[in-house]
Formats: structure tokens, C-alpha cells, sequence
């Protein structure tokens, strides 16, 4: 049974829901950008592109999370980083979740093995955390993208 309250645990520092109130279209240039040899740039813009649309499948069931901490680092998530959950797409083996374990929410990848779940983090430097029959786990929403500057 879940406890009453919910603490953030030492990696999440906030939530929010999704307001699709505002429209944001920005230019999409017609032509994919190298990230092998150079090639010569198409100077067009082939449509806009709303950042909405593009990142948001399921708005009602859309949060945005900023994280806190460093035990995601091997996955791409970093101290500060805002991610996108989807609490409308089923947690499967190996999806990054955000997930409530014993009243706390943490950030993890969900591993389910033999019948056993475990919230693995991305960062050795952290342990595995096995769900027993006396673990409060919900699994609060799956991550679908993460936000962060380049590094």
C-alpha cells in the first residue's frame, strides 16, 4: 500500500502539468543537418514545425519533471534536466520511468527479470534497487524525452 504522502526523493525537484495553451511553431529547414562529412546546406524552410505536436502524443496525461541528481548520467539525464512523462504509455522492461518507491519519487529504468522488478539507475556509482513484496511501487509515468543543454 502506497504512503499517504509523496516526498521528492533526492532526484526529482518538481512537477508540472502540460498546459497546451500556446501554440510553438518555429521553421523546420527542409534539409537534415550532417553529423557525418559536411554536405552543401539547402537554404529553404520546408514547413513549422509545433513543438507541441512534435514532443506531446497524450496531452492530458503529459507531466514535465526536473531532475536532481546524477544517477541517470550514463542514460542521458542530467543534474537539472527537465524530462517529458507520459503517464499514458505502459511501463515495459527497460523504459525509463518515474517511479514512486516507498512514498519517495525517483527517476530509473524499470528492469523486470524472471518475474522480479528493479529500478536500475544509470550510473554505477549508484545500486540497484530491487522491488520486494514489501516495497510501495507505483509506477508513476514513463519518460519520453529529456530536456537539457548541450554539454
Amino acid at each position: 500500500m502506497l504512503k499517504e504522502k509523496i516526498s521528492f526523493g533526492n532526484n526529482i525537484k518538481y512537477i508540472s502539468s502540460y498546459l497546451p495553451t500556446t501554440q510553438l511553431s518555429r521553421p523546420l529547414l527542409g534539409s537534415s543537418v550532417s553529423a557525418g562529412f559536411p554536405s552543401p546546406a539547402q537554404d529553404y524552410i520546408e514547413s513549422e514545425l509545433d513543438l507541441n505536436e512534435y514532443l506531446i502524443t497524450h496531452p492530458a496525461a503529459t507531466y514535465f519533471v526536473r531532475v536532481a541528481g546524477n544517477s541517470m548520467i550514463n542514460a542521458g539525464i542530467f543534474d537539472n534536466d527537465i524530462l517529458i512523462v507520459d503517464r499514458a504509455i505502459e511501463p515495459i522492461n527497460k523504459k525509463i520511468v518515474i517511479a514512486i518507491l516507498d512514498g519517495e519519487l525517483t527517476v530509473k529504468r524499470l528492469y523486470i527479470r524472471d518475474g522480479h522488478w528493479y529500478l536500475s539507475p544509470e550510473n554505477s556509482s549508484f545500486p540497484n534497487l530491487e522491488i520486494t513484496p514489501d516495497s510501495d511501487l507505483i509506477i508513476w509515468g514513463v519518460v519520453i524525452y529529456s530536456i537539457h543543454p548541450t554539454r
